[in-house]
């Protein structure tokens, strides 16, 4: 039976695709079978941010129409074979798409994986509510930004009334030097409010940009990739390793290093 994890926002453009992604891959690296779902109908790029739209032959749309088995819309990643994808489509109105639908298709697939990661549509519309009921975990992505923490609080106390018993959030975009200047909201100020635990730190990385532009992985060796990994053994081992974003702008280097940043 695969662990289910709805992955979630209160607000949009916090990074939640990327996130599913990147944890996604490291985690089906890691040797676990891995399907991503993309429950985003109509603003759907799961698929785009992974450099597999020219691959898609099938979506769940066709999965409902019965034009295709469940199986058949699954598209395996080019260079692995533990991590796949079910694409949303572009194409419906999502009001015809009904939650008791994709629950179907996921326990039908259920068998074949171990991490059934579902990127949610951000906010707590209709597209929010159909997957609330396809999991009992749930990872909240924001951005140190106040208007991102008070949405994410508001999706959290909905989870929370919805019966999850497993809520952990994962802070995207944190920017150490701003941290450690006072000019961000510190990540201990972020959990104390959201109430949940943080199970993972994504710095603001360059790499993050050009991996929307381009598709496909972020590249060993950088700051986002150790973060991912680190998020990725916290979620699937139980460990407890949080990514340190201000460690390279502390001591005499780091002062140097934020003065730049803010020139730069």
């Amino acid at each position: 039976m695969a662990r289910r994890i709805v992955i979630t926002s209160g607000k949009g453009g916090v990074g939640k695709t990327t996130v599913c992604v990147n944890l996604g891959t490291i985690i089906s690296n890691i040797g676990y079978r891995v399907l991503l779902v993309d429950g985003d109908f109509g603003l759907n790029n799961l698929d785009i941010v992974m450099g597999m739209e020219n691959k898609i032959i099938y979506d769940i749309f066709d999965v409902l129409q019965g034009r295709c088995r469940a199986r058949q819309a699954v598209i395996t990643d080019f260079f692995n074979d533990n991590l796949s994808i079910l694409p949303a489509t572009k194409f419906v109105n999502s009001r015809a798409v009904m939650a008791s639908d994709i629950l179907r298709i996921i326990d039908e697939l259920d068998t074949y994986f171990d991490y059934i990661l579902i990127d949610c549509p951000a906010g707590i519309d209709q597209g929010f509510v159909r997957v609330l009921n396809l999991a009992s975990e749930a990872l909240v992505v924001t951005t140190p930004h106040i208007s991102a923490v008070r949405d994410a609080e508001k999706v959290i106390n909905i989870l929370r009334n919805s019966g999850y018993s497993v809520l952990n959030y994962v802070l995207n975009r944190a920017r150490g030097d701003l941290i450690l200047s006072g000019e961000s909201l510190s990540i201990s100020s972020i959990s104390e409010f959201l109430g949940i635990n943080l199970i993972g730190v994504i710095p603001e990385d360059d790499e993050i940009s050009n991996q929307l532009m381009i598709g496909g992985s972020i590249t060993k060796g950088t700051d986002a990739f150790y973060a991912f990994r680190s998020l990725a053994n916290n979620l699937a081992k139980g460990k407890s390793d949080i990514f340190d974003c201000t460690k390279k702008y502390k001591g005499t280097m780091g002062y140097f290093r934020r003065i730049l940043r803010k020139i730069v």
